[in-house]
């Protein structure tokens, strides 16, 4: 992905190098397994991390990797802004109002509750912001064997995404009718949700395409990878687990795949209506 150098957004709140942390509790390998049930599944395992340590104060300057994630973040956040400006505008007659992403380490305090590098990257709609600690990218890499800064794009793309839904109004009516329902109902809109965002992020990788010429060879491989990397079946057969399919949020990784190409090879919103879908 072609982006070093290019315009960043001004609607970026950096507070990593400050958090609130804990010392102690499950480390190693532990951790990590910990992490990616939380990360995709939708659960905060904090509790579970902290295992009665004390609390720390984390402060200082950020590396320059910590920098240079920061300044990527930027730049493709900036994409979304221009990418959903234009199609608010040509093809909805609307305004797009971007939100704000929060980059944090560790813990921070969002409108929806605590955030933590436990919970994984998430939109908060009660304060219109995305919230991404950037350490995510090393375990969506390393762990999870998702690399490429595209596929990191893809991460920020899906984040915002959701905010679309809520400019949308797509957002307030769905959460509404999860209230009423049942857990396994509640997952099932859940599911369609999250695909849909991932058909929105294909929009947003083909426009990028198509306006910025920032996607290289590959970098759609890697989306897809990622996208398949953090279907809810794979991850759970990763953790040792048997699938159930009335547990799953996210979607199989067969379905993130092929809504992420929806997106992308149709650059359609009405392509992306997945409540209308009979089979996902």
């Amino acid at each position: 992905m072609k982006w070093q150098g290019r315009r960043g957004s001004a609607n970026i709140e950096d507070r990593r190098g400050r958090s609130v942390g804990r010392a102690g509790g499950i480390t190693g390998m532990g951790a990590i397994a910990v992490l990616l049930i939380g990360y995709f599944l939708g659960v905060d395992v904090t509790p579970l991390l902290q295992n009665g340590g004390q609390s720390v104060q984390t402060s200082g300057e950020l590396s320059a990797q910590d920098r240079a994630m920061g300044d990527f973040v930027s730049v493709t956040l900036a994409d979304t802004e221009e990418i959903w400006s234009e199609i608010f505008a040509t093809e909805l007659n609307r305004t797009y109002h971007p939100a704000t992403l929060v980059l944090f380490s560790e813990v921070t305090q969002s409108a929806c509750g605590n955030a933590s590098g436990a919970t994984g990257p998430f939109y908060c709609p009660n304060d219109q912001k995305a919230y991404l600690d950037t350490a995510f990218f090393t375990t969506l890499s390393q762990q999870l064997g998702a690399g490429g800064d595209f596929a990191a794009a893809y991460v920020v793309a899906h984040e915002i995404a959701h905010h679309v839904q809520d400019e949308l109004g797509i957002l307030d009516k769905v959460n509404a009718l999860r209230a009423r329902s049942s857990e396994a109902q509640s997952n099932a809109l859940s599911v369609r949700i999250e695909l849909q965002a991932d058909c929105f992020s294909g929009i947003w990788a083909r426009h990028a395409a198509e306006t910025f010429g920032s996607i290289e060879p590959g970098d759609v491989a890697e989306a897809m990878n990622a996208a398949a990397r953090i279907g809810d079946d794979t991850l759970q057969r990763n953790a040792g687990r048997r699938p159930m399919p009335d547990s799953f949020t996210h979607g199989t990784s067969e379905q993130r795949q092929r809504w992420f190409a929806t997106g992308f090879e149709s650059g359609d919103l009405g392509a992306c209506d997945t409540f209308a879908a009979r089979n996902l």
